[in-house]
């Protein structure tokens, strides 16, 4: 259509004796306005981002991190990514310093992405990210010692504090507690294990299952590891009876895994504030002290860092950076 009415123009001018022998005059008209970019807005991205982020990180991450992100876009009160400051006001007013900083760091990743892909021309929350200063942790790390582990597991056992009319006793528990202590691994990864994980002289920690998602991966360092059968960890696991194969070792009362979460909220936490009021225990910590007190015991004990690492997942850097005033106070040996 377009080429007929340029013919049609041509034979006009010839007609008329203003032809261009040049043919500038019926070229197309390069000064006439491009074709729009397409706007994306800020959850248009990170939907797009969180489709190209599938099969790539866990599925896990993908409910509970990305999903999280995606919660905190839709509240936001601008979805214009050109509005990066006023949505990094908007977090600081909404979250804490730490959360606001963990988005803006999400969302720069997000923008990165979306101007490799050519979505947009730049990235608008580049560095913003850098400009929040967060206070510092305080690295101290509190354990129990020997008395207090023992204190603890002895209340499960005897349900000292368990309610009347509790669905289940402490003493349910108290395996579960006492293989916290005994191997050092996190929580997700001991509701995860099943009989198949067990051998005659091995634990293999290859799965967990968070509570947030319950949804069974790999562990956080995407690692196996072998973990030792000592006896009083074989004394828990005749305890609890050996099982088929894909039998849970800890599970709920529907047989499920144990949900961490609950546990620290309805079993955990109130015995251990019920210990620390009768002046039993010196403080209350989470479920997951039970890791640091299981590293800062052997490395008190001696047990070289390297070993210490592999046995609970961690590098040996981890292990220096939050547990070197414990590895300071080792006493140096006597040679002869």
């Amino acid at each position: 259509m377009a080429a007929e009415i340029q013919a049609r123009r041509i034979e006009l001018d010839i007609l008329a004796g203003y032809f261009d022998p040049t043919l500038a005059k019926y070229k197309a008209d390069h000064t006439a306005t491009p074709k729009k970019q397409k706007v994306y807005s800020l959850l248009d991205l990170w939907e797009k981002y969180t489709q190209f982020k599938n099969g790539q990180v866990q599925e896990s991450t993908l409910v509970r991190d990305y999903s999280l992100i995606e919660k905190r876009i839709r509240g936001l009160p601008t979805a214009d990514i050109n509005q990066a400051v006023m949505v990094r006001d908007h977090l600081l007013s909404t979250y804490s310093a730490e959360t606001a900083k963990r988005t803006l760091k999400q969302m720069n990743a997000c923008c990165n992405w979306a101007a490799l892909s050519k979505l947009i021309e730049s990235n608008p929350f580049k560095d913003l990210a850098k400009s929040i200063k967060t206070k510092r942790k305080d690295s101290t790390i509190l354990t129990f010692n020997r008395e207090e582990i023992n204190t603890i597991i002895d209340a499960f056992i005897s349900n000292k504090y368990c309610p009347k009319y509790s669905p289940l006793p402490h003493s349910y528990y108290v395996n579960y507690v006492r293989l916290l202590f005994l191997s050092g691994c996190r929580p997700e990864e001991a509701v995860a294990l099943k009989w198949k994980h067990i051998t005659a002289t091995h634990i293999t920690f290859a799965e967990a299952v968070p509570s947030d998602v319950r949804i069974r991966k790999d562990t956080k360092t995407h690692q196996i590891r072998l973990f030792p059968i000592n006896n009083q960890l074989r004394e828990i696991l005749n305890n609890i009876g050996y099982g088929q194969a894909e039998k849970l070792l800890f599970c709920n009362r529907n047989g499920r895994e144990l949900n961490t979460h609950n546990f620290l909220n309805r079993v955990w936490k109130p015995i251990l504030t019920k210990l620390v009021n009768d002046d039993l225990i010196r403080y209350y910590l989470p479920q997951y002290h039970c890791r640091h007190t299981f590293i800062t015991l052997s490395l008190e004990a001696g047990i070289s860092v390297k070993q210490v690492a592999s046995w609970v997942g961690n590098s040996p850097e981890v292990i220096y950076k939050h547990y070197s005033g414990i590895i300071q106070q080792l006493e140096v040996p006597e040679i002869f």
